[in-house]
């Protein structure tokens, strides 16, 4: 919830002992290192063009349906054979399924024909065999070609849409005289392909534990790519540090609160060093820090900008916000219900790694609210709970009016700018910091008073009164220009002026809320659609009617949830990067990475 205040650490040591330094560093693991030497130099793995490989081996290794028992140390282990051994298995996998597809299409096709062989030319006497698939239209004038041509043919087998026919002749029809082309069946017969098709078929098996077989190389292989991104990152701190003869200096960020680890080192390898507070012309990096819970807010955060050192951490505003649109967008708790069992069903599996495990709880959160505004909306698949029952005194929501469900969605946007404002206008530390976002509050709510309370007096009093104040705010206290001359003043006016355009783009802003009415009423209105036509399907005399009611409404709600889904991401993310960022962030900063040993002992 807070960006974690940073130090700039200065570290001087003798030359000789630089190795060993950075070393030491690299296991501390919390600085971000600042460039101060010459950092062109090839990376220090075996070759890059290895590296790249066994991260491609190893991404094929994990793609496996059931792993091996993992060795956890092997002194034969080589990463050169390792990675030759999978990415080759990979290439015999993908030319095993490239065969078995080819000889199944091949298969299909010919299956029409029946279960022939071709006979050698001998046999006919210098005669051949011409295939032909003609569509039904085509057959009549197919027939009239070939009896002009007065050619020995037969029909070999008629499907729904195409006649099979096999012509003798010692050389091929003329083509311009046939309404089709020769359909090409080779000379393999379907009995062999079949034979071809079931060996191509073990042939993949054994490929296939073959490939689980070198799963049992994971752990292995994962534990080198570390150690040469190690060595990798340790040859780039290297150059990153500069040379002062007999005396190395090597600088960056850490956290205030890892100073005595810092101390501690210092102490113990004899070196130099001291920490500073960063300048107003240094520009740190952003490390932010969340309870474990919420860090999924961080997550979205950092996948739009990192927000500057100096600015704020929005994660947990985005954390809720964003969980509450996903909920008003889905509008169903049904679809919620459908959701949450199988977020329960792969929670397990999603536990593997951190960012799995952030994005679960995010989920669990927006699910949750999911269905407590799918209840309130009385919204169960697009069915509305019986009056009788305890669910439909729990509606509150009706998302067929119009009027309400569009108050309801300003009011969200509103509120949700509010904050923004809010907390812009809580961080200034000067007086024209604080009248901007202050004014715009006043200006959201006179805006609100004047919607909501339109047909009252009150309503309209205040919004005027509320705007009124928030207009002059922003016009005569939101500049910074001191008031040395008259001429200053109007130049003050000026600055205000130029403030208040953005007036237009908080009108905009806030009407971009709606999308949260507007995409919540279209899924629950599908739902209801496909409820309608499968139930008129049930109701007629339409041979399977059951069965084809049923397949609308899994075809129809699973696209409307899938649909739901995809809106919510895009637009729940949307609201909080662009309307709720544009009036909160100030500055985009970068991700503070620290210089930190990746392998691990386990």
């Amino acid at each position: 919830m807070t960006i974690v205040p940073l130090a700039k650490v200065s570290i001087f040591g003798l030359a000789a002992d630089q190795h060993a330094v950075l070393e030491g560093l690299q296991a501390i693991g919390c600085m971000h290192l600042i460039p101060l030497g010459d950092q062109d130099g090839a990376a220090d793995f075996t070759s890059p063009q290895l590296a790249g490989q066994a991260r491609e081996a190893l991404r094929y290794l994990m793609d496996v349906r059931q792993r091996r028992y993992q060795l956890r140390a092997d002194p034969t282990f080589q990463l050169e054979h390792v990675v030759e051994k999978a990415l080759a298995n990979r290439a015999r996998k993908r030319a095993a399924e490239d065969r078995i597809l080819t000889l199944r299409q091949y298969l299909d096709e010919l299956l029409p024909w029946g279960n022939f062989r071709l006979p050698d030319l001998g046999d006919l006497a210098g005669q051949r065999l011409w295939f032909y698939r003609v569509p039904h239209p085509k057959n009549g004038v197919f027939l009239q070609a070939l009896e002009t041509l007065t050619m020995p043919w037969q029909l070999i087998h008629a499907s729904p849409r195409n006649g099979y026919f096999v012509v003798i002749a010692e050389q091929e029809p003329d083509q311009s005289l046939l309404p089709v082309q020769r359909s090409h069946v080779g000379s393999v017969s379907p009995q062999d392909l079949r034979a071809e098709l079931d060996q191509a078929h073990v042939d993949f098996d054994d490929i296939e534990a073959e490939h689980e077989a070198f799963s049992r190389w994971i752990f292995l292989l994962s534990k080198h790519l570390a150690q040469a991104d190690d060595r990798e990152a340790l040859k780039q701190a290297g150059d990153k540090t500069a040379d002062r003869g007999s005396v190395f200096q090597v600088q960056g960020w850490m956290p205030r609160r890892d100073l005595p680890l810092l101390e501690s080192f210092v102490s113990r390898m004899g070196l130099a060093s001291w920490a500073e507070s960063p300048t107003s012309e240094d520009v740190p990096p952003t490390l932010m820090t969340n309870p474990d819970l919420l860090i999924g807010g961080e997550d979205l955060v950092t996948f739009y900008e990192t927000p500057g050192y100096r600015d704020w951490d929005p994660s947990t505003v985005v954390f809720f916000s964003f969980a509450m649109f996903f909920a008003m967008i889905l509008a169903d708790a049904g679809y919620a219900l459908v959701l949450g069992v199988l977020l329960a069903v792969s929670w397990k599996g999603m536990g593997r790694t951190p960012s799995s495990r952030h994005f679960r709880v995010l989920a669990a959160v927006g699910l949750f609210f999911a269905l407590l505004y799918g209840v309130l909306a009385g919204s169960y698949f697009g069915v509305a709970p019986p009056a009788t029952t305890v669910l439909a005194h729990l509606k509150v929501l009706n998302l067929n009016d119009y009027d309400e469900m569009m108050k309801i969605s300003l009011l969200v946007g509103a509120l949700h700018l509010i904050l923004a404002n809010g907390i812009v206008a809580f961080r200034a530390v000067s007086i024209a910091e604080r009248a901007r976002p202050v004014g715009w509050i006043a200006i959201i709510l006179a805006g609100l008073s004047l919607y909501l309370g339109a047909n009252s007096a009150v309503g309209r009093d205040l919004g005027i009164g509320l705007g009124s104040g928030g207009f002059l705010t922003i016009l005569l206290l939101s500049s910074e220009r001191p008031l040395d001359s008259p001429g200053d003043l109007l130049l003050r006016l000026f600055d205000g002026l130029a403030s208040l355009a953005n007036l237009s783009k908080l009108f905009g802003d806030v009407m971009s809320y709606l999308r949260l009415f507007a995409l919540g009423l279209a899924s629950a209105s599908l739902a209801v659609t496909f409820n309608q036509l499968a139930g008129q399907v049930y109701r007629s005399d339409v041979p399977l009617g059951v069965a084809i009611a049923l397949l609308i409404l899994l075809l129809g709600h699973g696209i409307n949830l899938l649909l739901a889904i995809i809106s919510g991401f895009v637009h729940g993310l949307r609201l909080n990067f662009i309307e709720f960022f544009n009036w909160s962030l100030d500055e985009e900063g970068y991700p503070f990475e620290p210089f930190i040993k990746r392998e691990t002992a386990s």
